[in-house]
């Protein structure tokens, strides 16, 4: 009984905590953290892109690059992976708006509470890393 009651309550103070209000986060903060994270998969998908064509010739002649490839067709044409991809791509747009929900209420808390302590030391980061970001991982091609 003790158990059961230290359980409920335990529960009902976790639930207490996440539904209380966050602060929304300011316009620019957002706009800021959408245009550092649009550059961020920019700098992903360049090197990937990079790495794919560097690889490529290398893997093409060589057998165990052929026998992977061969594996990765089979594996792609069986019921039973056809059938994953398409549940994780299911339960990745079901969970798109709990994401952005759960993004904007981090950003108005880093906003509202952080950002008056660390903002200009984050931002005076970023700004420095960005040259040697440019240099080691371009995000243009």
């Amino acid at each position: 009984m003790k158990l059961t009651f230290a359980l409920i309550l335990a529960l009902q103070v976790s639930v207490c905590v996440w539904a209380q209000e966050w602060p929304q986060p300011d316009k620019e903060l957002v706009e800021e953290y959408e245009g550092l994270k649009a550059v961020f998969f920019k700098r992903i998908v360049n090197a990937w892109e990079k790495t794919k064509a560097a690889l490529q010739p290398t893997i093409e002649g060589s057998p165990t690059g052929d026998q992977a490839k061969q594996i990765l067709e089979e594996l792609s044409k069986r019921p039973r992976v056809e059938s994953a991809i398409k549940i994780i791509g299911g339960l990745a747009s079901d969970m798109e708006p709990m994401v952005d929900k759960a993004r904007m209420a981090l950003l108005g808390a880093y906003g509202h509470y952080l950002r008056p302590h660390i903002g200009e030391y984050l931002d005076r980061a970023i700004t420095n890393i960005k040259p040697v970001l440019d240099t080691v991982l371009p995000h243009e091609g």
